[in-house]
């Protein structure tokens, strides 16, 4: 860490405080956060709290590093990690077209959910619109956390969030498909359905019919009805939308959730990293600290790349003199010029972290140093979250 260091990231004292109820592990992609937030479940677990972890990753390494065979939209036991504390843990990983699915049949009657979900223009939103990840993921962690409260499963719910080009995605979502339902655009589709038989000559002006004749050629015929159908289905069930992301969004103020904003040591990730620390404080959302993954650490940091290059160099010169005895002077000198790209590397890591803690003097921070390899197995796992704990 640099001189300079912030005040530590207490990771432990979070996760053991019982008022801790929702962790939201948040960043930019390629960070780390879903390996985060699962080695943060393993410390809690292991710590006697009873947790699930909500992760959005595609790979299988993560379902590997936990022991199972597969994550999926329901909560799995992760063996009998924190039997002996009192803890334990469940991991899944969010299927936005079945959470899509649940909402839909949760929030309408069985005749109409039929109408949805068997509708193209659904089938097609529910799985690749702009949004609908982030957004089911707030769906998802609000479906957690009720059951958390009316069954007691769990007290701890730990979630990864999408792997967005922004960070602020998930905080976004919302309030985006909100837009999408409201917009200009929607409202003109949905009208005839509304209005419904001649009505919608009495509804429409001359422009309106226009207009629908032209996304119709545009279109086609029966995308342009599939599209109107389907908003004249979920037009019904909107507002329960709205009221469910707004209880979520809430839910997320309150002082039992802990946002963990994840960051790699490089200076796009944490200039992203610092864009969701000020919004969290804008929103007035409970930041508990910052993790930076994947430091490079120096084998031997009492040797600086300018000493161990100009060593390398006297190992050239003396090359040739060499009558074979001991270490190749070659071999010798390529190891410690791998040490001087590496001591570079920790440079300018230590650098980019130092201007994040100047700009955000008050946030606490965490280091974790960069693996040899992938992390998959749970003791790679309790790795990460030893390092989280004393970083």
């Amino acid at each position: 860490m640099p001189r300079d260091a912030p005040a530590r990231f207490e990771v432990d004292r979070l996760l053991t405080d019982p008022a801790t109820g929702i962790i939201v592990c948040c960043g930019s992609g390629g960070v780390g956060k879903t390996t985060t937030a699962a080695a943060l479940g393993v410390r809690a677990a292991e710590a006697g709290r009873r947790v699930v972890v909500l992760t959005i990753d595609p790979a299988r390494r993560l379902a590997q590093s936990l022991g199972l065979s597969e994550l999926d939209n329901t909560p799995r036991p992760v063996g009998s990690v924190g039997a002996d504390a009192g803890g334990s843990l469940d991991a899944m990983m969010l299927d936005m077209k079945r959470t899509f699915d649940e909402v839909v049949l949760a929030h309408s009657t069985p005749e109409k959910a039929a109408q949805i979900l068997e509708n193209p223009f659904y089938q097609s939103v529910s799985s690749s619109f702009a949004g609908t990840q982030e957004y089911m993921a707030m769906e998802k962690l609000g479906q957690l956390r009720a059951q958390a409260d009316l069954e007691g499963t769990w007290d701890l719910v730990i979630v990864d969030t999408p792997p967005s080009r922004s960070a602020l995605d998930f905080l976004d979502a919302p309030k985006r498909l909100g837009s999408f339902l409201d917009g200009r655009f929607i409202r003109l589709l949905m009208a005839p359905a509304k209005a419904g038989g001649r009505a919608y000559l009495k509804v429409f002006s001359f422009g309106a019919n226009l207009a629908a004749t032209t996304l119709s050629r545009v279109l086609g015929g029966q995308f342009l009805s599939d599209v109107q159908t389907f908003v004249a289905a979920l037009d019904t069930m909107f507002g329960g939308f709205r009221e469910r992301a707004d209880v979520t969004y809430a839910l997320l103020k309150e002082p039992s959730t802990a946002f963990v904003v994840v960051a790699a040591p490089e200076r796009d990730a944490l200039r992203e990293a610092a864009y969701f620390v000020d919004r969290l404080e804008t929103e007035g959302m409970p930041l508990a600290g910052v993790v930076v993954n994947r430091m490079q650490v120096l084998g031997a940091p009492g040797l600086s790349g300018a000493r161990a290059e100009a060593a390398a160099e006297q190992l050239d010169d003396r090359a040739e003199d060499v009558n074979g005895a001991g270490p190749a002077p070659g071999l010798t000198a390529a190891l410690l010029r791998l040490h001087t790209g590496l001591a570079e590397v920790a440079s300018r890591h230590e650098g980019h972290v130092r201007r994040f803690v100047a700009a955000h003097p008050g946030v606490p921070v965490s280091t974790v140093p960069a693996a040899p390899t992938d992390i998959h197995d749970l003791d790679g796992l309790r790795r990460v979250a030893q390092a989280l704990a004393t970083g």
